[in-house]
């Protein structure tokens, strides 16, 4: 505690004079554009700071291109596999620096890629004996990328890739299929669907010791989970009810799958998103509205909450993925000014950089939780900038922000 607490000072005497109190908090809607010669865009997924965007749009020849997307350097062809002819992004790590997806063939055979700036894309295979892959999300240092492979079977598994592992089949639930569609920041809790013995798709929920839990549903016969918080106790997705519909649910081990309902005059709902602390859900309902959910405040339109942020005729359709923190929203919708389809970043300008106990205000208690965990594994509030780590970064930034929101 004495190498923490002289830390704390030596960082707080370096920054104190450049410590300016403000009140509030902006938004911002960004409409991410196209890639030139075409009109339409998808965002899949967002980094932890909000500036890093990844999904897929079509080029000038028609053919959908997975994209990063970036304030400074707008949006960036990622190109496609040699020999490929269209690609798609569909996870980003924490930092931004890498991406996740498929490459697809004009024979329409798809083998999943890793890409990075230094070493662009890259097929990391699929599983032994199989002929394609897809690469649906990845861990917050891009080490664990999950999503689905072909056995020697042609039979379409569940997967999770490491450097010094390969391709590692999941398993599934009785029937042969299974798709891995989320994973936990470290890697260590995976999230999809799998067919159980009567042919119904199920969401599970993997781990090494554990394998594959089948989570159940809402009444219904089916579900899938899209996506897992931090620590892998929380997991979004969407189960039929009694009726046959879609709703988002949320499910935990002590509460089970929740349902969370719809918005009001739908009857469907997806959720697709979660913050990293389990707290904040986003999806679509009904005739693609994008939503958010809250545990306070239940189910609300983005359309309706950002209605400011809107021009005339604009509209949010669904929240594909929200950052960690809860406070960057991406999705598609449909642009007014462009008369386009777009993907969209929305800022939702909550919690305040710094906000670590989020209460909108930055203060002795956002630092006291800093320090107490300083040193510590990260992925969790406390790691500001999500790198893994507690360290003197995440103390700085409370710092620096010091007095928002007060």
């Amino acid at each position: 505690m004495c190498y923490t607490q002289n830390r704390f000072n030596a960082l707080l005497s370096a920054c104190v004079l450049s410590l300016v109190a403000t009140a509030g908090w902006s938004q911002s809607l960004t409409w991410l554009g196209t890639l030139p010669g075409y009109d339409r865009s998808y965002a899949n997924a967002v980094s932890a700071d909000g500036a890093v965007v990844v999904g897929w749009a079509t080029n000038a020849a028609g053919r959908y291109r997975a994209f990063r997307w970036t304030a400074s350097g707008g949006m960036q062809d990622l190109g496609t596999l040699p020999g490929y002819v269209y690609s798609y992004a569909y996870g980003v790590s924490a930092d931004g620096a890498v991406v996740v997806g498929e490459a697809y063939s004009a024979t329409m055979r798809s083998r999943a890629f890793r890409w990075t700036a230094s070493g662009g894309m890259q097929d990391f295979g699929t599983l032994s004996g199989g002929n394609w892959s897809l690469a649906y999300a990845v861990s917050a240092d891009g080490s664990v990328v999950v999503g689905r492979a072909t056995n020697a079977a042609s039979q379409g598994r569940a997967s999770r890739w490491t450097a010094s592992g390969g391709t590692q089949d999941l398993g599934h639930l009785g029937s042969n299929n299974s798709a891995a569609l989320g994973v936990s920041a470290d890697g260590a809790v995976v999230v999809g669907e799998a067919g159980n013995a009567a042919r119904y798709q199920r969401a599970f929920r993997w781990t090494a010791s554990g394998g594959m839990q089948d989570l159940g549903d809402l009444g219904g016969c089916c579900s899938t989970a899209y996506a897992v918080s931090a620590d892998g106790a929380v997991v979004v997705g969407r189960a039929s009810i009694a009726g046959g519909q879609s709703r988002a649910f949320r499910w935990t081990a002590s509460g089970g799958m929740q349902d969370l309902g719809t918005l009001p005059g739908y009857d469907r709902s997806y959720a697709y998103g979660v913050s990293a602390d389990g707290a904040v859900v986003v999806g679509t309902a009904g005739q693609w509205h994008a939503l958010r959910w809250t545990a306070s405040g239940g189910m609300e339109d983005l359309n309706t909450t950002y209605a400011s942020l809107l021009t005339n005729g604009s509209v949010l359709r669904e929240a594909r993925a929200i950052s960690p923190d809860g406070r960057y929203i991406v999705g598609y919708g449909y642009n007014a000014a462009t008369r386009q389809h777009e993907a969209f970043l929305l800022d939702t300008g909550f919690p305040l950089r710094g906000d670590v106990d989020r209460n909108g205000c930055v203060d002795d208690a956002d630092l006291l939780q800093v320090l107490f965990a300083f040193g510590g594994r990260g992925y969790r509030n406390e790691d500001l900038n999500w790198d893994g780590t507690i360290d003197d970064a995440d103390l700085l930034q409370v710092l620096f922000n010091f007095g928002s929101g007060c």
